[in-house]
């Protein structure tokens, strides 16, 4: 599949989704693994090998979403300032050599648009990517550190069905953390390869399926909100979700993203205004994009949480300062440039 077909795919499943508002997630867990609705993460989540202050552990909540992992000792205590994109679920099998035997399935219905086959070919190591369209944009659920991949870029795929099986193949595990690391994502940018090249200098090899591309929720609470209440949306569920900080910047025509998720906007986007507020998670993830009347000449942060420790540990080192007082690191700098697409292009 070339990369303008995937494209036009993208903007076909926008069109649709237009027409179609809040369809059914119809999910399920992507192994045979059903911990996390027996209230027994120990069970579910993959732990990781943890040293802190001369005392090592395997801490299962290192498998879980969020800031999870790296502790740190801070002038608000101890904080993890590493984040997890995603959740590591567990083998509920092995063989007598202890390699996993799970079968990886499908969360939902989709289509598969990515599938690397090459266990170095990332830090996901063999890993499949399926785009879902429930009405609200496009969705990707990834699938990582596969042993082997059984689907092929294209293929319609329904819940349930097998796109690999468990391994440990990428980057820092061995067969005794072997597990399947999932996420669901949102796609930030359709122009990806331009601002990767102008970022790195050097060839993407993943197209619009990098991870630096897609930008995740926290699946694990969608899973137990959808086993709770089928009929949740995922605007509903991010509905609820507090943004970290908020960064207003010149507006230079539409917002791509807006346009991809049409639930992230909020006020009159069709009215002139002299700049855009984008209100983000402490990960980054784009949670609202508002028409603003504020004049400014380059991005400016506008309103942070206040923290006692440095912003820099909670956001991916996005922010800098401490306490009510954030500006935007260059990393930061080059995150809101993927997402508004304000960058130069060589």
């Amino acid at each position: 599949m070339t990369r303008s077909s995937l494209r036009l795919g993208l903007f076909l499943a926008l069109a649709i989704s237009s027409l179609c508002p809040g369809q059914g997630l119809n999910l399920q867990l992507p192994t045979d693994n059903r911990a996390l609705f027996e209230d027994n993460p120990e069970k579910f989540y993959m732990y990781v090998y943890r040293t802190f202050e001369g005392e090592t552990s395997k801490p299962w909540q290192g498998g879980s979403y969020g800031f999870v992992r790296n502790l740190r000792r801070t002038e608000g205590g101890v904080v993890s300032t590493r984040f997890h994109e995603g959740i590591d679920i567990r083998p509920s099998k092995r063989d007598p050599s202890g390699n996993p035997l799970d079968d990886v399935k499908a969360i939902a219905k989709g289509r598969v648009v990515y599938v690397q086959k090459s266990s170095g070919g990332s830090n996901y190591g063999k890993y499949v990517v399926v785009e879902h369209d429930w009405g609200d944009g496009p969705f990707l659920s990834l699938y990582a550190h596969l042993a082997s991949t059984s689907v092929a870029e294209g293929q319609s795929v329904n819940a349930g069905h097998a796109l690999g099986r468990m391994g440990y193949t990428g980057a820092g595990i061995n067969r005794e953390r072997a597990h399947v690391h999932l996420e669901l994502n949102i796609l930030l940018s359709l122009q990806f390869d331009a601002w990767h090249k102008m970022k790195f200098g050097s060839e993407n090899k993943h197209g619009l399926h990098n991870g630096m591309n897609l930008s995740g929720l926290d699946i694990a609470n969608l899973l137990l909100s959808h086993h709770r209440d089928p009929g949740i949306t995922i605007p509903d569920f991010l509905s609820g979700t507090p943004a970290y900080y908020k960064v207003t910047c010149p507006r230079r025509g539409k917002l791509e993203l807006a346009d991809r998720y049409p639930w992230i906007r909020r006020g009159a986007h069709h009215r002139p205004s002299p700049s855009w507020e984008i209100s983000f998670t402490a990960a980054g993830f784009p949670l609202a994009i508002a028409p603003s009347h504020r004049e400014v000449s380059k991005p400016l942060v506008t309103y942070v949480r206040t923290a006692q420790s440095r912003h820099e540990y909670f956001t991916l080192s996005r922010l800098t300062g401490t306490g009510r007082r954030a500006s935007l690191s260059r990393t930061g700098l080059q995150h809101l440039s993927l997402i508004t697409g304000d960058f130069p292009k060589r």
